[in-house]
């Protein structure tokens, strides 16, 4: 019995087939061949359009149906992840009105704050965990104020896992947990958040049916069954935004676990009972995959928007002149060549849209000491990669200063978690346990479709088959050296007013 998981990022898409009986990816596929563009009609915007996503699906739905021994026909149900907090705005009959406004666009930051202000701390507290910011439901309300002819034609709001849910089984949906990261979600209740909607001028008939993360959520159209190769019969079971699908993958479903990753942004994830709440807005608390009524999992949220994109930037950069782009193990190989502390070059990664660790406000980005007689490209490679961790090392304290507990952090050997030297800064600089596992979003979506289908009575059962890779621990020496680093870092960022 097989599932399939699909993992929509704003660099790629990829797309696992998972054997549930053996717990392993039988066939995966990446589209496209390279990055996915993000568009920037204006400084601070980023938007990407819906029908890309759905033609990159389909494209991995053929790579997969052309691989040896793989029979899209056995696949049960479906799971997907998705980038979280992006709007996808459609009519009645699914066509995206406008590119999708997705995470890291910063146009929403002034809306959020007069909406905080409007809707109140009390019940921004006690009902949404915080300040609607530059969420979904900001951006509604922008599109609203600004582009009133595109409002009109709009009759669904949806996250762009939901808009792929949609495409598949021409039912639109959104699910509780996609509510939370939209900053619709009553904690206080468990119910949307209609308070909140009424104090922004939006009507609840945007919203399209509800529901749970796991379970029977929709069945793929027969059409769409036919033109992709699957089974007429077969089954949504299971949707996340990308990061708590991150945490599941990684079996971070407890109180005190904690997952990471490092991809396009850089996040730290911690599971938690609580409902908590930061007062300046610089964390967040979404619905975990796994909240019930009678089991309260919350998961909070810090964001890096610059890591894995910075990289990609450098990459390109570096590359300059050459047919072909230097392999990213290339990069990591020469960041290996330098002593942290990159003889003082310093990497500020915040240029990715305004910060949540910040308040939403900017800050400088950019490279600083950088001297021409000293500094190469491995010393800013490896700067880069100190700067990346430094900025989640600064949300890291802020959630700890808000009670967040735990020492061991779950990461996926993915993405910049693959370089020895990122693994090595972050360990030292964050003073955790890392943990590696070898698994990805598109595989944990895949099991993720196994439990809502019910193949899998329990959580445990699985992951039975994952397995650490690799566990490293703080070294006292570099813990000392980079702390002092990381200190000097800290002190000069500098916040825009």
């Amino acid at each position: 019995m097989y599932f399939l998981g699909i993992d929509l990022g704003s660099s790629s898409i990829k797309l696992s087939v998972l054997d549930a009986e053996k717990g392993t990816t039988i066939a995966s596929a990446k589209v496209p061949e390279f990055e996915m563009e993000i568009a920037a009609p204006q400084f601070g915007w980023a938007e990407q359009n819906p029908e890309d996503w759905w033609e990159n699906v389909k494209k991995g739905f053929s790579i997969l149906r052309d691989k040896k021994g793989v029979d899209l026909k056995k696949i049960k149900g479906i799971g997907i992840a998705y980038q979280m907090h992006g709007l996808v705005l459609t009519d009645d009959k699914l066509n995206p009105v406008r590119p999708s406004i997705i995470w890291c666009d910063s146009r929403a930051v002034e809306i959020g704050d007069e909406a905080y202000k409007a809707i109140g701390e009390e019940i921004s507290k006690n009902q949404i965990l915080g300040s609607p910011g530059n969420f979904t439901a900001s951006k509604l309300k922008w599109v609203k104020e600004n582009e009133p002819e595109n409002f009109k034609k709009a009759s669904i709001m949806m996250l762009p896992g939901d808009y792929i849910a949609a495409k598949l089984s021409e039912t639109p949906q959104i699910s509780t947990s996609g509510l939370s990261e939209a900053a619709l979600w009553d904690f206080s209740k468990g119910k949307l958040a209609t308070e909140v909607l009424d104090k922004m001028g939006l009507s609840e008939d945007f919203i399209p049916e509800i529901v749970p993360s796991f379970g029977d959520q929709a069945t793929v159209s027969s059409a769409i069954a036919n033109e992709l190769g699957l089974d007429p019969d077969t089954k949504i079971n299971y949707r996340a935004g990308d990061q708590p699908n991150n945490a599941f993958s990684l079996n971070a479903l407890k109180p005190g676990d904690i997952a990471t990753t490092a991809g396009t942004s850089a996040v730290m994830y911690a599971v938690s009972a609580e409902n908590t709440f930061d007062p300046e807005s610089r964390v967040n608390t979404f619905l975990h995959v796994n909240n019930t009524e009678k089991a309260k999992h919350n998961g909070v949220l810090l964001c890096i928007n610059g890591s894995g994109i910075l990289y990609q930037w450098l990459r390109k950069i570096i590359s300059v002149g050459r047919e072909e782009l230097i392999p990213y193990e290339k990069l990591n190989e020469e960041a290996a060549k330098v002593e942290p502390g990159s003889k003082g070059l310093r990497f500020y990664p915040f240029g990715n849209g305004v910060e949540r660790i910040f308040s939403n406000k900017e800050v400088n980005s950019g490279i600083e000491n950088l001297n021409y007689n000293i500094h190469q490209p491995a010393h800013l490679i490896r700067s880069a990669c100190e700067g990346i961790v430094f900025a989640m090392n600064y949300g890291f304290e802020v959630m700890q200063s808000i009670g967040v507990e735990g020492k061991v952090v779950r990461a996926g050997k993915d993405n910049l978690f693959l370089s020895p030297v990122f693994r090595e800064i972050f360990v030292n600089t964050t003073q955790t346990t890392l943990e590696l596992y070898n698994t990805s979003g598109a595989e944990g979506a895949a099991r993720g479709a196994a439990v809502g289908y019910g193949f899998y009575k329990e959580f445990d059962d699985a992951f039975t088959s994952l397995k650490c890779l690799e566990r490293m621990e703080p070294d006292p020496k570099l813990s000392k050296q980079y702390q002092g680093i990381y200190q000097e870092w800290k002190q000069n960022i500098k916040i825009k007013e």
